[in-house]
């Protein structure tokens, strides 16, 4: 049996395409019920013919007010409230007709209607599907993450341990000049100068022409006693003669530049057996824990640069010389180095800036088990005043050659990382501390340093991986290194080295 109800109800549409609202077909106060079997029509007279008449002015009077009302969402919350109160009485009128016409047949339609609904209810959400779909774009979002962060890390590692371009189109221009017009040989008219202990003699290891000239430019330009001042540049035999030639043809005033291949130095008292190479300082990280302090602040971080194996040579290159200073070619010289060579250093045969946020005892785990005091402070290579007299009488060099073979056999993966220990440990109690103005560390890693600090220090260091040569040096610290280049230098122009 097919039932057909037509119930007095308002419905609203909205046509999405013109944006305005508009009111659908209103049937207004009257219930039909028909059968197939039958047709029984429950009428009222009069009464129901005045009651759908009415609806029908009611009905028309709130489309009249749809059209002014629909322009703004307060109108048409509005006009909600006012349907949902018709509505309620239009039920109510509804409920007191159906007692007069046949409510069984209807409440069996209801109750069906309800148990389809309950049963729908019933089912419950099956979630598993969409929470292993999330769970595996997150994991997928994860992997991409850590993949891109490892490829970073990789690229960043190439690019700042890897020669510019442009310096090594230098290198090699400079060395291809060389061998086509060799500059005069100057080492026997200034042999004199090269040993004289009575002038200053400053040794620069570096395999970095611009760099290691930057170093000597510096030095100069703030010097008061040009005429003194020698410099022992040790470098390797790929740029041998590309140093040799820029030097020559380069202007430093009244000083003197001495550049040795370090791999063809024939030293008195070394094993041939064991190939002489360049090392530059050591650079590491250092991560410690800092006792105390707040949780943000707990764990310390430390840019250290140390002598490598390269400088335990200085007593056999330079016999016949008392004191130099060691340049890392990393730095700039702000200020005049002279007093460095009337310090009294008490005896002490490295006077050196030292880092007291790193201690001994803070890397005795790393250090092994050697006889260290552990409130020494670690101490900073880049400028170093060496009495090479005083590390003759200690044996300083066979005692880091010994600790150095020491940390091999026990099993160091890094040759590196075990002449960083050797070197801590072996000038242990033999460092004179430098008062910290004479050189500021940190220009190459740290991008929080305090620009009158940087113009108050002596020396700049560019320790770290952000050296100024590089695109990747910090930008606000280049200026200070960029000055000390020879822009009018050919080459430099040949070659697009614009640092």
């Amino acid at each position: 049996m097919k039932v057909m109800c037509e119930l007095g109800l308002l419905r609203e549409g909205v046509d999405s395409r013109q944006g305005d609202v508009r009111s659908h077909k209103v049937i207004g106060g009257s219930a039909t019920f028909m059968t197939e079997e039958s047709s029984h029509i429950v009428r009222d007279g009069s009464k129901r013919k005045a009651k759908k008449a009415k609806a029908k002015s009611e009905d028309a009077a709130v489309v009249e007010k749809l059209d002014g009302r629909f322009s703004s969402i307060d109108g048409v919350l509005e006009v909600f409230k006012e349907n949902k109160v018709m509505m309620q009485g239009e039920m109510e009128a509804l409920g007191k007709e159906i007692k007069m016409v046949d409510t069984a047949k209807i409440g069996k339609k209801l109750q069906r209607m309800e148990a389809v609904i309950a049963r729908a209810k019933s089912f419950t959400k099956d979630c598993t599907n969409v929470d292993k779909k999330l769970r595996q774009l997150v994991d997928m979002t994860e992997d991409e993450a850590i993949f891109h962060m490892k490829q970073s890390a990789f690229l960043y590692q190439l690019a700042v341990q890897t020669m510019p371009k442009s310096l090594h189109c230098l290198s090699m221009r400079l060395t291809v000049e060389y061998f086509r017009s060799p500059p005069p040989d100057m080492e026997q008219s200034l042999a004199e100068k090269y040993t004289n202990p009575a002038l200053h003699h400053y040794v620069i290891f570096s395999n970095n022409v611009l760099a290691s000239s930057v170093v000597i430019n510096s030095t100069i330009i703030h010097s008061e006693d040009r005429g003194n001042q020698v410099f022992h540049v040790l470098t390797d035999e790929r740029n041998y003669f590309a140093m040799k030639l820029w030097f020559f043809r380069s202007t430093y005033k009244e000083a003197t530049i001495q550049v040795l291949n370090i791999e063809d130095l024939n030293l008195v008292d070394h094993d041939r057996a064991t190939p002489l190479h360049l090392s530059l300082a050591n650079e590491f990280r250092i991560s410690f824990h800092n006792v105390g302090k707040p949780f943000r602040t707990h764990i310390g971080t430390e840019y250290m640069s140390v002598f490598s194996y390269s400088h335990y040579l200085l007593p056999k290159i330079f016999r016949s010389l008392k004191k130099v200073v060691v340049l890392d070619d990393d730095i700039v010289v702000q200020r005049d180095l002279s007093a460095l060579w009337s310090l009294d250093m008490e005896g002490k045969v490295n006077g050196a800036v030292q880092v007291c946020a790193v201690r001994l005892g803070q890397l005795k785990s790393y250090l092994g088990e050697n006889d260290i005091n552990g409130n020494s402070c670690a101490w900073m290579s880049g400028l170093n005043i060496v009495d090479l007299d005083r590390w003759r009488e200690q044996n300083l060099s066979e005692t880091f050659q010994k600790l150095l073979q020491e940390y091999l056999r026990a099993g160091e993966e890094l040759f590196q990382a075990a002449a960083l220990r050797a070197s801590l440990v072996a000038f242990q109690d033999l460092v004179h501390p430098l008062d910290d103005t004479w050189m500021l560390s940190g220009l190459g890693h740290n991008y929080g340093l305090d620009i009158e600090t940087i113009k108050k220090a002596a020396v700049l260091h560019f320790n770290g991986n952000m050296k100024p040569w590089i695109d990747l040096g910090i930008p606000k610290y280049r200026g200070y290194w960029k000055k000390f280049v020879n822009r009018d230098n050919q080459f430099l122009s040949d070659c697009n080295v614009n640092p």
